[in-house]
């Protein structure tokens, strides 16, 4: 669990998951609005070596960053009836992709690997990772 105080806390965050995170993994984030989700996302993006802007999907529902790391998807299921409508594209983007980071994502439809939880408090924001399955290459 992390405690997010300001903009540091959530950029050195970031570095941890570009560092922890395995390559092909698809994470659930999760938290109400305004709770920071793709501003995390857009640290994550810089962490990995991304050299433009990132921005919300809210309205194209999937954004690809391209890294020195590989591509990072970046998906927004808010506006879908069905959040697990995107399944199909985002596993189709498993092998290629560094990382898949889905906002409003149901983690069940989805196969999700990760949830990310940001709970806003009244010090900032609290983070959590919770490990949904292992991959096939991480072993048994």
């Amino acid at each position: 669990m992390w405690t997010l105080k300001s903009l540091e806390d959530t950029e050195a965050l970031a570095r941890h998951l570009a560092d922890s995170l395995p390559p092909g993994s698809l994470v659930v984030l999760k938290g109400p609005l305004g709770a920071g989700k793709t501003t995390l996302v857009q640290h994550l993006v810089r962490a990995l070596g991304f050299t433009g802007r990132a921005s919300s999907p809210t309205y194209t529902l999937v954004h690809a960053y391209p890294t020195p790391e590989g591509l990072v998807v970046h998906a927004d299921a808010y506006r879908l009836q069905d959040p697990g409508l995107l399944a199909p594209e985002l596993q189709a983007y498993r092998d290629e992709a560094r990382l898949i980071l889905v906002e409003w994502g149901d983690p069940e439809a989805l196969e999700a690997d990760y949830l990310l939880e940001i709970t806003p408090t009244q010090e900032g924001r609290v983070a959590r990772l919770l490990h949904l399955r292992p991959r096939q290459e991480e072993g048994v």
